[in-house]
């Protein structure tokens, strides 16, 4: 969200910026907006001074007993009375379609986000460890690795034909000890980040009501990818949403700063704009469960806690001990409400290509000022909106599937990484029953 203010002050960084997001010009149309907006409160405001005034020289024409005026001036009030209804419509419309504009308009991005149209101009920004076929420890003897789904109805522990029955598509049954897998993956990674990276342990709710949906923009852009849940609340799309809008109105002070959260969470998304893609196994699905990164900074803190959070998601992968690339996103194929991208993709033997697995990025004063969200310097100034980030840490149903297929055996069997044998109360291989 922007304040016109801002634009008006600074309309030529503004519209670069949307350029670089390959959107034409709106400062012109937003301050035309928001000239209407204030000829309208201008007007009210000044109607409701004349009903003060005129109420004064009512006064005095009563006390030199002049009827004719008094009265001449009481029609004139009852005039303006009855004209105030349509000058506050008229001011709530004007307010209403700026804020409609201002809503609907992405993040500007900082100025080292990569310039592209979508995703083939992302920038790999670092990578680690070496793919397993190119002389790792791991696939020894598996000539041609298979996708997950391949390897988990071969054991009979994966069923998407049951979820369809169930559910419909895009949705998997899990059960026995690939199960297990998934629900061990969830619990190292939460645990890592509480013990080791210092995030705060939370449990939100799964529903939210609108302003929160509209908080972290999810709504109104991305109404349609969302789960409605009845009349006035939402499926949470990601667990971002609750934990981001924990300090929505609030005024934190600089020394409760930085605040960290960490949820693991299912989360429910229609994913309206990926139809035809990724249509086999459990890559895309209505419901998955993750592992959510929150931050909520002083401005100047934000782009260090960036790279802060980046390394938190990389510590859980470099744990498994998977091969995975870091990529900058370009201004095309960021999201919607960052202003700085770094995904996270990690390698797949099975499909022989790198997918995404965390997604962390820096929001700036974006959320905040859709949420009210501020603080106050440690010497009482402001308050000032504060900036927030958010990422996965990471993703658990692609995790699952990443350690599926790097682990995988000869036999069809799979290994689990050592990382997580503790959560699997010592297996350490997951067989055909």
């Amino acid at each position: 969200m922007y304040d016109i203010k801002w634009i008006r002050e600074n309309a030529e960084a503004f519209d670069r910026g949307l350029k670089r997001r390959g959107l034409e010009p709106l400062s012109s149309s937003l301050l035309a907006l928001d000239d209407t907006r204030r000829a309208a409160i201008a007007k009210a405001q000044a109607a409701q001074e004349r009903r003060n005034a005129l109420s004064k020289e009512i006064g005095k024409a009563m006390g030199a007993k002049d009827l004719a005026l008094a009265e001449k001036l009481k029609a004139e009030v009852a005039a303006l009375k009855d004209a105030g209804p349509a000058l506050e419509a008229e001011e709530r419309a004007a307010v209403e379609a700026l804020s409609e504009q201002l809503a609907a308009i992405p993040n500007q991005p900082h100025e080292d986000v990569p310039e592209g149209a979508d995703e083939h101009g992302n920038v790999e920004h670092s990578r680690h460890g070496e793919k397993p076929e190119q002389g790792g420890k791991r696939l020894i003897g598996v000539n041609q690795p298979k996708e997950h789904y391949e390897l988990g109805e071969a054991l009979g522990q994966m069923d998407f034909e049951k979820a369809a029955k169930l559910s419909g598509s895009r949705f998997v049954v899990l059960d026995r000890q690939i199960a297990r897998l998934n629900r061990a993956i969830g619990q190292f990674m939460l645990d890592t980040h509480v013990e080791e990276h210092g995030y705060t342990e939370v449990n939100p709710p799964l529903m939210v009501r609108d302003d929160a949906m509209f908080g972290t923009a999810q709504l109104p852009k991305f109404r349609d990818d969302q789960f409605r849940a009845g009349e006035d609340h939402w499926l949470i799309p990601t667990a971002e949403v609750p934990l981001t809008n924990l300090v929505r109105e609030s005024i934190l002070s600089e020394e409760e700063l930085p605040r960290r959260f960490t949820a693991l969470t299912p989360c429910f998304r229609a994913e309206a704009g990926s139809a035809g893609r990724d249509t086999r196994g459990m890559l895309r699905q209505h419901q998955f469960e993750k592992v959510e990164l929150v931050s909520i900074t002083a401005p100047e803190k934000s782009r260090e806690e960036h790279e802060r959070m980046l390394a938190c998601a990389e510590a859980v992968l470099k744990k498994l001990d998977l091969h995975y690339r870091v990529m900058t996103l370009c201004t095309g194929d960021m999201g919607f409400a960052s202003q700085k991208t770094y995904d996270i993709e990690v390698w797949l033997p099975g499909q022989k290509t790198y997918r995404e697995i965390s997604s962390c990025s820096v929001c700036g004063d974006f959320q905040a000022r859709r949420m009210n969200a501020r603080y106050k310097t440690k010497d009482g100034k402001g308050p000032f909106f504060v900036h927030t980030l958010n990422g996965s840490g990471t993703a658990v149903g692609r995790a699952l599937i990443a350690v599926m297929e790097n682990y995988q055996n000869a036999d069809g069997s799979i290994t689990v990484p050592e990382a997580l044998v503790p959560y699997m109360r010592g297996v350490t291989r997951i067989e055909k029953a």
